[in-house]
Order: structure tokens, then C-alpha cells, then sequence
């Protein structure tokens, strides 16, 4: 998610320790909640060892899922003359660990907060940076699933990353996309609906194809 607010003058790429700290417990938290969902060894339907292998899963692909998608709002903002710093919702990364304890999840870790005078444009291109890297992350995920076939702890291990990899990214673009409150598609919308469409009809379509019927994350 991305939001804005006003003044100009050109940044360089910097992380306050502040924003370090959000980002490296957002990063561990959303990561635990994945995994508490995915391998629930508290509730007796996994091993301790499960818990951990899917644990160390959630963080190269929910973690960098959202990491990338945060920074992608950063860069891009920096570029167009913003200050932009993401900020941890440490209230809704504890819902979100309790939630996955009983078996729910809803994440909303925080969010890049810039400002900065600022079109509609750069406003909705700062938005849409997001998604689309999620996309692109699925994409690079794909190729793991070359190894579903093959037997072995490895090949088994780069297969499940893959589908992590693959199905969390095509949800965060699709979640983040609907232009609804301070999520990102609300932007992207009001700046262009071609380009709205051509990012959340796909993104949606494909979340749901993997969520329905691959079953992949």
C-alpha cells in the first residue's frame, strides 16, 4: 500500500533506522502468520519441523513478496521528488499473528507514506509499482515448478517455494489492486483506467485461477 501528502525536492535512496526496523518486523511477522496458517504444529496438524521449513519458505516468498512490494513504492516516489519512509501497522501485525493462531489471516503490515507536491500521474505510477512487481515476482517464481516431478527433499523444497512464490505474489497484486480505501488500485484507477485494468483484470484472474484451481499457495 501506498499513500501520499505534500512537498518536493530530490531524495536519494536512504533507510532511517526506524524504517529498517518496521520493515525487518513486518518482514518476520507476516512471515510467522504464513507460516502459521500453512503448517499449524499448535494446533497439533504439524510437526514442529514443518512449522520451521515453512517458516524459512514464508520469508523468500511472502517476505519478499511484500518487501520488494514496499520498496517498489519507495523508488519509485524518490524519483518523482518525494520523501518516502515505510512505516509498520505493529497493530495490525499482532491481529494478524493472532489471526493466524486461529486459523485466520488478514495482513495489512504498513505501508510507504511519501510526501512531496505531486501529480495524479506520479501518484497513480508510485501506486502501481507495487503489483506489478508482484507479478513480476510470480513470474520468476514459475520456474521452480519445473521440480514438482522430481523425488528428493530439494527438488520437494523448490517446488513448495515456487508455489508460495507464485500464488502469494498474484495475491498481493490482485488484493492491492482493488481500488478500495488506501490500497493501491484506488490510485491507479483515479490516474488511468486503462492502465487500472490492465494490471487488476489480470492480476485478479490469475489469483483466483491458482487460489480455485491449482491450489498453489
Amino acid at each position: 500500500m501506498s499513500h501520499r501528502t505534500t512537498h518536493t525536492q530530490e531524495h536519494d535512496l536512504t533507510f532511517s533506522d526506524r524504517e529498517l526496523r518496521d520493515l525487518a518486523v513486518a518482514w518476520i511477522a507476516l512471515s510467522v502468520a504464513f507460516a502459521l496458517i500453512r503448517a499449524p504444529f499448535h494446533r497439533g496438524l504439524a510437526s514442529v519441523e514443518d512449522f520451521t521449513i515453512s517458516v524459512g519458505i514464508s520469508f523468500v516468498t511472502v517476505g519478499v513478496g511484500f518487501l520488494l512490494h514496499e520498496l517498489a513504492h519507495k523508488v519509485v516516489a524518490i524519483e518523482h521528488g518525494q520523501i518516502a519512509e515505510f512505516r509498520a501497522d505493529y497493530q495490525m501485525l499482532f491481529l494478524a499473528l493472532l489471526g493466524a493462531v486461529v486459523g485466520f489471516l488478514f495482513a495489512a503490515p504498513g505501508a510507504v507514506y511519501h510526501r512531496g507536491q505531486i501529480t495524479t500521474r506520479e501518484n497513480g505510477l508510485i501506486a502501481v509499482a507495487g503489483p506489478v512487481t508482484n507479478l513480476l515476482l510470480a513470474a520468476l517464481f514459475v520456474p521452480l515448478l519445473m521440480f514438482a516431478a522430481t523425488p528428493g527433499f530439494l527438488p520437494a523444497l523448490l517446488t513448495a517455494i515456487g508455489q508460495m512464490g507464485v500464488g502469494i505474489n498474484l495475491f498481493l497484486a490482485a488484493f492491492n489492486m482493488i481500488p478500495f480505501g488506501p490500497l493501491d488500485g484506488k490510485s491507479v484507477l483515479k490516474w488511468h483506467k486503462g492502465v487500472f485494468a490492465l494490471v487488476f483484470v489480470p492480476s485478479v484472474l490469475l489469483a483466483g485461477y491458482v487460489l480455485f484451481f491449482v491450489g498453489l499457495f
